[in-house]
């Protein structure tokens, strides 16, 4: 079929600089596997080669040119159609010619802007990626590169405590109290339940971590709900003056930075729930216990999550002060 000008005559490879270095990340793919890229932050250059291999040396490749475009895009699964790109930089690497021969294409962006987190959800997707084209008459040939964008942040000025009072009017009245409101990934939740008033029967009692992620807006605004964790901290009645520490290790689940309004597109935020179960109401009640908490990347975020090893030299960084969360 190339005899005729069809089908691809040249193959495209990106070969980043200091690919051998460069520390890499996983993200969960659409089909759900963990696909693992290399690891940039915001204001790092990216830079590197294209390699233009001919399929046939020695037969000519006539193009209309060549660019390399550094692209950052939200994709919203119910609108597979459009992506919402907010960044586009645009390198040409050769003016419309012929490629006669193997040729490598050295680029460069200087001290790109990334500002939000790479992230794949239930109905969203924001990705960075490099994308070579070869520009032809009939089809272009293309190839694009993934890459994997971690953001930081630094400690907050005030991380202030976590305290209601919550329950069912003379049934049931808890106290509960974590000791701060935002967390980094490889954090650890420390609290206590504390129960003043228990005139029911109550036959276990859950702390989870639910992930809640909102996508879209007006008659397109989606809201997922997914249990990231569940972790039994009563099995039993209480009694009155009862208190029950928390201890939650959150590095061995898979979180995610709380993000809001990322560009005026999507939000990821996280609750700790306390699902309960009692003789009277036959079921799990978790709607008195909900209260929300940030997530943030630690500095150092070593990308491989079966590893839970930090640099102690970089301590783990919560959220920023603005991110302050919400009941």
């Amino acid at each position: 079929m190339s005899f005729f000008g069809f089908g691809q005559s040249a193959d495209l490879d990106i070969i980043l600089d200091g690919s051998d270095t460069r520390k890499m990340a996983e993200i969960r793919g659409d089909d759900g596997r963990k696909e693992r890229n290399y690891l940039f932050y915001d204001g790092e250059s990216v830079s590197g080669k294209v390699n233009v291999t001919l399929k046939k040396p020695g037969v000519k490749l006539e193009h209309q040119g060549i660019k390399i475009e550094f692209v950052g895009q939200i994709e919203l699964f119910y609108d597979r159609g459009n992506h919402h790109e907010f960044t586009n930089l645009v390198k040409e690497l050769a003016r419309p010619g012929e490629l006669l021969q193997n040729t490598s294409f050295p680029f460069e962006f200087n001290q790109v802007e990334k500002p939000f987190e790479s992230y794949t959800g239930t109905n969203v997707r924001l990705r960075y990626f490099l994308r070579v084209t070869i520009v032809r008459r009939l089809t272009d040939i293309v190839r694009e590169l993934d890459i994997i964008v971690h953001t930081l942040s630094s400690y907050p000025e005030l991380n202030s405590s976590i305290k209601m009072e919550v329950g069912i009017e003379d049934c049931l009245h808890i106290e509960f109290e974590y000791n701060k409101c935002k967390y980094h990934l490889k954090d650890v939740i420390v609290g206590r339940i504390y129960f003043l008033l228990v005139r029911i029967k109550i036959k276990y009692m859950e702390i989870a971590i639910l992930k809640r992620e909102t996508t879209g807006s007006g008659p397109n605004l989606y809201n997922e709900h997914d249990t990231i964790a569940k972790y039994e901290i009563m099995d039993g009645a209480p009694v009155r003056g009862e208190s029950i520490p928390i201890r939650l290790f959150l590095s061995g689940y898979d979180l995610t930075p709380t993000m809001k309004d990322i560009n005026k597109k999507f939000s990821v935020k996280y609750l700790l729930n306390l699902p309960k179960d009692s003789a009277e109401t036959k079921g799990g009640q978790g709607d008195e216990g909900d209260k929300e908490t940030s997530t943030k990347e630690e500095e150092e975020r070593d990308g491989r999550p079966q590893e839970f090893q930090r640099d102690i030299n970089h301590p783990p960084l919560p959220t920023s002060p603005e991110e302050s969360p919400t009941s």
